[in-house]
């Protein structure tokens, strides 16, 4: 269902993960961190930057405010970090596992709201 009367909002809590110095470089540019364990990964802060984990401590409760409102069909528009810290949110804050999800861009994932307000996932990296 479309909601002509509702105007989109802006919530930065949704936004990308910060990578700092890392912004706009050339991947070849970035250095090589070498062999990390996903927890090691989910805990990285690059230069001036957020960890993963910070990512997820963010998009948590813009997640919880959405639950509050979830009545409604609520699309949210946003980056593969940002769906993969709802992905770890939705699996119990599994960071470690939500880390191996590759998220399609142009993709759908659809995080549904239950009782609690508790969240399952409905399905990743939909297309077409």
């Amino acid at each position: 269902m479309i909601f002509p009367d509702v105007e989109p909002t802006t919530d930065a809590r949704l936004w990308e993960q910060n990578f700092g110095v890392w912004e706009g470089a050339a991947y070849s540019d970035v250095p090589d961190l070498g062999p990390l364990s996903r927890r090691e990964l989910a805990e990285h802060h690059p230069p001036g930057g957020e960890s993963f984990l910070d990512v997820c401590e963010r998009v948590a409760p813009a997640l919880q405010d959405v639950a509050t409102i979830a009545e409604h069909r609520i699309a949210v528009v946003a980056h593969a970090g940002t769906i993969r810290a709802a992905i770890a949110l939705s699996l119990g804050a599994a960071f470690e596992t939500a880390l191996a999800f590759e998220i399609e861009p142009l993709s759908v994932t659809l995080i549904r709201v239950l009782p609690g307000p508790a969240f399952s996932i409905g399905f990743v990296n939909r297309q077409g």
